[in-house]
């Protein structure tokens, strides 16, 4: 079992990737907001009420789903080394 699929309860209802719907870019559920764009505004200091106040769609929990969803998708990433 993966750490994506280890990880379901806390994210997998609130985060989408569809290949109908922004090309398949993981988005939140119910919305073409990408999990990328959510990601970007945290590391831009955005804090959780700013993200809502933006984005008045979204919820504390679907914004922590997004964090959940990035960590579990690092924790499965594959690291090769490129000189062999």
């Amino acid at each position: 079992m993966s750490q994506l699929d280890e990880a379901r309860p806390g994210y997998l209802d609130r985060v989408t990737v569809d290949p109908d719907i922004l090309v398949g870019k993981p988005v939140i559920t119910g919305t073409r907001i990408p999990v990328s764009l959510v990601l970007n505004l945290l590391a831009h200091d955005y804090t959780f009420d700013r993200i809502i106040e933006a984005y008045p769609i979204l919820t504390d929990d679907d914004i922590r789903a997004a964090i959940a969803y990035a960590s579990a998708s690092l924790d499965d990433e594959v690291v090769r080394s490129l000189i062999d």
